[in-house]
């Protein structure tokens, strides 16, 4: 079987050369480098290809194209400069079709096997993918795995890290009644060996403004599952208390905001907590995550 597929991912590469199926738009020399490795030591193919695209065109002159490419050399054919149109190579396809690769993430621990164009669905929910950076402040692009990710949110947005399952914060805006929108700074726990983050922001729930505290889990769903929290806050007398389970850093800040899935408080009452003239908020949020048995 391992002969048949080494067999199959040569040709495939046989034919990439042959007409021109690119990783990227630079010529063939990336290609010419992967076969003389594989000629040297044997590698496995399979490993290499994870980038391919779902459909393959060619040009008047044959020369073919994935469709990523297609669209970044804007339908102009690298080789010969001819329009490329939309004639598809079903042959290349159907090689592309029959391999069988390893899942992109396979280096951050999955391990399945999947049939070339079911493992491009599967890489898009695959519980090993990256994780976008969980940064609320600001649009990040960054991309990584938890480790990376806790790094980034230290170094490059100067993330206050605390260790420990209970908390107790203060949050103060002076003229709240004149903020609309507001985000404090992200705060990061790290509590039973994982990292949580604690998010607070000011906005808009319908006509009302509100305030709204929430907890968000570093890792996938399932694990987020494993945990449950429980947010605090009154004054006078008075006292608001929620209790959930954290949402994953796969659904982003603004999903789990809008799905109000955390504690709110209504300005007024923000204010009424806060204390004095009305005229600061002064609020203190207590909390305590622990693990389900």
């Amino acid at each position: 079987m391992a002969s048949t597929d080494a067999s199959k991912a040569l040709f495939f590469f046989n034919f990439h050369i042959r007409f021109f199926v690119c990783f990227s738009i630079w010529e063939r020399d990336p290609v010419v480098i992967l076969l003389q490795l594989v000629a040297r030591g044997g590698i496995w193919l399979g490993n290499l290809v994870w980038d391919l695209s779902y459909f393959y065109f060619k040009c008047p002159n044959g020369h073919t194209l994935c469709s990523d490419c297609k669209i970044r050399v804007h339908n102009c054919c690298p080789t010969c400069r001819y329009e490329l149109g939309d004639i598809r190579c079903l042959a290349l396809e159907k090689v592309a079709e029959s391999l069988e690769l390893p899942c992109r993430y396979q280096s951050l621990g999955c391990h399945d096997i999947f049939p070339y164009y079911s493992k491009l669905k599967h890489e898009q929910h695959c519980r090993f993918r990256l994780y976008n950076c969980p940064y609320a402040g600001s649009e990040c692009s960054v991309t990584g795995d938890i480790p990376t990710l806790v790094g980034h949110l230290k170094e490059d947005h100067k993330v206050d890290m605390h260790d420990g399952c209970t908390f107790n914060h203060r949050y103060v805006k002076a003229n709240p009644n004149e903020v609309e929108n507001a985000t404090w700074m992200l705060t990061v726990f790290n509590c039973f060996g994982r990292q949580f983050c604690l998010h607070f922001e000011a906005f808009q729930l319908g006509v009302a403004p509100v305030y709204m505290a929430f907890l968000r889990f570093m890792g996938d769903d399932i694990e987020a599952k494993k945990f449950s929290y429980s947010l605090e806050v009154g004054a006078n007398g008075r006292k608001l208390i929620w209790q959930g389970i954290p949402r994953s850093i796969r659904d982003s800040h603004r999903k789990v905001r809008d799905s109000q899935d955390g504690l709110i408080i209504q300005r007024n009452l923000a204010l009424y907590f806060s204390g004095g003239d009305k005229q600061e908020l002064k609020l203190r949020i207590t909390g305590r995550i622990w693990k389900e048995e």
